[in-house]
């Protein structure tokens, strides 16, 4: 072959592998379930080792089981923090609509009914703040955690401080929170059905857009025609309802529901979000990234009493994971030149 060809064709070679790492960085940088993802890896990898029986059926079953109920409330979170807002009543909420469900069906209720009327009522709390925070013009984060501990001290409140037990079954608690072959649950199902729906509807369609310039950029999205107070309504709504269906599930699956239920899930749903690549500042997210921060916050608790560490290792642990994602999540962002 003669050298010049020889010369042209491994400069081109030379020049192929150049573009093609370029892309390829450049590409992965532009998605948020980059962090995420790795923390999914470096988390799995290091339980598998340190962490007997971590790759047992049994042990995945239970890391589904917990970021199938705390990622409910993460992609409720997710989507209205890329829309620029925070709602940290999301734990009350969950409690106040699993114990409205637990003492509903202790009535006689009709489970159907029961599940309809508390979903009702955690979409009008939601619908509540929202108006509050876009109406009122003031920060979610505080009306939030007002509205927190406000349904927190009604709960305690109306039922003495005191657990409802439930020792009664239906073909719907089945269905949400029922044990499927391999020890795992309906609510696993339920989870990736509805994080599946989500990133459709925020990658597919005109709402899922709306979101993301809700919170990137109120006024250029209010002179394109946006009507943010509506997009930020409907995430608050949508994200109190996914809160009640992760208590309803839980009430489903313990049979049991105490006032103290839903405490502090607020903030493990935001480590989640935030995890998977969310953005404080909204405009910038992704539910698949979400999925990944709740697989770590199961893999986490479950990991740690694997390993042996003592129980008050698991916040600690989450707190680390927490900002080392914010850390890489900014990092990924700023090279990538957003």
């Amino acid at each position: 072959m003669d050298p010049e060809m020889v010369q042209a064709r491994s400069r081109w070679q030379t020049y192929a592998q150049r573009w093609a790492q370029i892309v390829r960085l450049s590409g992965w940088r532009r998605y948020p379930e980059v962090g995420a993802l790795a923390g999914f890896l470096a988390v799995f990898i290091g339980f598998s080792v340190i962490a007997p029986y971590f790759l047992t059926l049994g042990s995945l079953a239970g890391i589904m089981t917990i970021a199938a109920e705390l990622g409910l409330v993460a992609v409720g979170v997710t989507l209205l923090m890329i829309a620029g807002e925070f709602d940290l009543s999301v734990g009350s909420v969950l409690g106040v609509s699993s114990m409205a469900f637990a003492l509903m069906v202790r009535a006689g209720w009709p489970h159907l009914v029961a599940f309809g009327s508390a979903l009702a009522l955690a979409a009008a709390i939601g619908a509540l703040n929202g108006w509050v925070v876009t109406r009122g013009r003031l920060p979610s984060f505080i009306v939030t955690l007002g509205s927190m501990m406000f349904w927190r001290g009604v709960l305690l409140a109306v039922t003495g401080g005191f657990p409802i037990a439930y020792e009664g079954t239906s073909s719907l608690m089945f269905a949400l929170s029922g044990r499927l072959p391999g020890g795992f649950h309906a609510s696993a199902l339920w989870f990736l059905a509805i994080a599946g729906i989500a990133t459709v509807v925020l990658t597919r369609t005109p709402f899922g857009n709306a979101v993301f310039a809700a919170g990137g950029n109120p006024q250029a999205a209010r002179a394109l025609g946006v009507e943010v107070h509506r997009v930020k309504q409907i995430g608050f709504v949508l994200t109190a309802v996914l809160a009640a269906l992760a208590g309803i599930i839980q009430f489903s699956r313990f049979g049991s529901v105490d006032p103290l239920r839903g405490e502090g899930v607020e903030l493990e749903a935001i480590a989640a979000t935030v995890t998977g690549g969310t953005l404080l500042t909204g405009g910038y997210g992704s539910v698949i990234g979400t999925v990944l921060g709740a697989l770590i916050v199961g893999m986490v608790r479950n990991g740690l009493v694997l390993a042996g560490a003592p129980a008050y290792w698991y916040r600690a642990f989450i707190g680390l994971v927490l900002v080392l994602a914010v850390i890489i999540n900014l990092r990924i962002r700023r090279s990538a030149g957003a």
